[in-house]
């Protein structure tokens, strides 16, 4: 009969290995038998791209040429720039681009939520397309996002972030993260719907929408809920958004603050957890699991202690090794073979601290969590510093 602390190893190790490796598995079966395919065909329509910027002079004028650049027809594209007080040069480079059509929407500090708020109210096309201030736009990603909608169960339509080659091991593991993870939602979306896009680049029918408290974290998850509790589908397309790789230290920051945000999305969407989510199942395998990952590491590594010595005594060992060698990385030049294995794993420790971090929405105002490190250099800002 096996102890307590046997079952517990048991149990936990069970879990860690469903959520990382049995649930992708299981969602790639379920995908080949049920997939249900987007009828698309492009319908022009209406469309205002939402583009809240605070402080964004960094990047605001070539975002706005790669707007200006997409293959769709001008005539029926609005432009609102949303600046959400800004004191930089944000505002004067927006107004540079009223010959082109674009409007400034100058709000009061709230938060890109506010912003959002406020774009929503002043926008008059039929989708809205919501994009962010740094990452570069695919000239057919708005087309593609729109020919979504000719299908009239799809109510949200998001886009593929493409994260270019990193420069160091920790920036291409951050990379193949964004792989894996993308895998994941592409089947969801082949089902039925992946529960959350990515903010930098998806379009919503502006019928769909509904206000945000101005704390909401993830605006990508929050709008998107909106329309699939009402029956509609949310659907991820090969319409591409470039970005540049962050370093783990971003990367950390960003963590928190979109796991914080999946806590906060349960508090205001409580039919989550229950019969009325038909994508349950994904949800708690995905969204749930991955925030119960480090206490299933923690309680297996409490559980050690107390195994039959011959078993604790490998257990034990095995897991240290898996420590050390996160907390060795740091140590380790670029280009050491050792690197190749010590660089994931301190990644995913790293991920492991910032799942329990994001408890902090539970004690502290969610606005303190979108303070994050300065964002990365754009190719062309390195290259005017050159």
């Amino acid at each position: 009969m096996l102890s307590l602390a046997e079952v517990i190893l048991a149990a936990s190790a069970g879990f860690v290995l469903y959520v990382l490796f049995g649930y992708p598995l299981l969602l790639w079966l379920v995908a080949r038998k049920k997939a249900r395919p987007v009828a698309a065909c492009l319908e022009p329509r209406t469309v205002t791209v939402l583009l809240p910027v605070y402080n964004g002079e960094r990047w605001i004028r070539d975002k706005l040429l790669s707007i200006l650049n997409l293959d769709y027809p001008r005539r029926l594209m609005e432009i609102l720039v949303i600046s959400d007080g800004s004191t930089d040069r944000t505002d004067e480079i927006a107004r540079s681009f009223a010959v082109h059509g674009v409007r400034l929407l100058r709000v009061e500090r709230s938060g890109k939520a506010g912003a959002l708020n406020a774009g929503i109210q002043a926008a008059r096309g039929e989708i809205l397309f919501f994009t962010d201030v740094r990452q570069e736009l695919a000239p057919d990603c708005l087309k593609i996002l729109v020919a979504s909608f000719a299908d009239p169960q799809v109510g949200v339509a998001g886009g593929e972030l493409m994260i270019r080659g990193g420069r160091t091991r920790e920036e291409a593991d951050i990379g193949l993260y964004w792989k894996y993870e993308k895998q994941i939602r592409l089947r969801q979306s082949s089902i039925d719907s992946v529960l959350g896009v990515s903010g930098c680049c998806y379009a919503m029918r502006r019928s769909l929408t509904v206000p945000m408290p101005a704390d909401t974290l993830l605006d990508d998850v929050y709008l998107p809920l909106a329309a699939f509790f009402r029956g509609y589908r949310i659907v991820l397309t090969d319409a591409r958004v470039f970005d540049d790789p962050t370093d783990l230290k971003r990367e950390f920051g960003r963590k928190v603050r979109t796991l914080a945000g999946v806590y906060q999305m349960i508090r205001r969407y409580p039919a989550l957890l229950g019969p009325g989510n038909r994508m349950w199942v994904h949800f708690m395998s995905h969204k749930v699991g991955r925030l119960g990952l480090p206490y299933a590491l923690v309680a297996a590594l409490v559980s050690s202690f107390w195994l039959p010595p011959a078993w604790a005594v490998g257990a034990l060992v095995g897991q240290a090794a898996f420590y050390a060698l996160a907390g060795l990385d740091f140590a380790l030049p670029e280009g050491l073979a050792l690197k190749r294995v010590s660089s994931p794993v301190r990644t995913f420790v790293v991920m492991m601290g910032a799942t329990v971090c994001a408890l902090a929405i539970l004690f502290c105002p969610a606005q303190k969590l979108w303070k994050s490190p300065e964002p990365p250099e754009t190719p062309q800002v390195r290259r005017a510093a050159a």
